[in-house]
């Protein structure tokens, strides 16, 4: 089956393409984005491979599934397109980012600035139906990102995934530890941010220096 995915990445994941989950994932998001409304916009759907490339990947974030209100998800994990009002678990982040790092909190929400520095913002489902959260769970996704992370896993050395809440922390038996890095805490949305399980996390500058001690660009956040 031919899809449109940055090469490196269309090499690595060749052998999914062409399984019989894919080709049935593949004909129900047709069907989705034909006769519903869904986000994010098609071209945008394997945005988080688009812009890091496999090779460049150095830190990989997890997330569940795309916002589900209009104009806001653009394909990369807790971002949304500029212009976009800020979602909780993205403010939360930004109040993090500040307090860990001294960074001013950010005007635009999209994080394609981290992503072109070698941040994978992967959900773990890549599309959505318009105002029903998680309603492409469970068709096929998952299968394929856990891919995308068993691959990063067993060809990377030294990558840092950050795990934020009890979903993305399951993701971690599909981790060689060994030779990667696993940071893990509550996660970003209010619910968990309020009851202390997110917010002094330091996972920001705890990833810079682990990528100094490998003697990796650090990432700018």
């Amino acid at each position: 089956m031919d899809i449109t995915l940055e090469p490196s990445w269309k090499t690595k994941l060749a052998s999914q393409f062409d399984a019989p989950y894919f080709e049935q994932l593949t004909a129900f998001v047709k069907w989705e984005y034909q006769n519903t409304t869904c986000y994010p916009k098609g071209s945008q759907i394997f945005a988080a491979y688009d812009h890091c490339p496999f090779y460049d990947t150095k830190v990989v974030i997890i997330g569940q599934d795309p916002y589900h209100g209009p104009g806001q998800a653009n394909g990369l994990c807790f971002s949304v397109n500029d212009g976009m009002k800020h979602p909780p678990s993205l403010v939360n982040i930004f109040k993090e980012l500040k307090t860990d790092l001294g960074i001013p909190y950010p005007q635009s929400g999209n994080l394609e600035r981290w992503a072109k520095q070698g941040v994978l913002l992967l959900n773990a489902t890549l599309t959505v139906r318009a105002h029903q959260a998680g309603s492409h769970q469970n068709k096929g996704w998952e299968q394929f990102t856990d891919a995308t992370i068993k691959t990063l896993s067993e060809h990377g050395e030294g990558l840092v995934f950050l795990l934020w809440g009890g979903y993305a922390k399951k993701k971690a038996k599909l981790i060689d530890t060994g030779k990667n890095h696993i940071l893990t805490s509550g996660h970003p949305s209010p619910l968990s941010a309020n009851r202390g399980f997110w917010f002094g996390n330091n996972h920001f500058s705890k990833t810079n220096k682990i990528l100094a001690k490998m003697g990796k660009p650090l990432i700018n956040w």
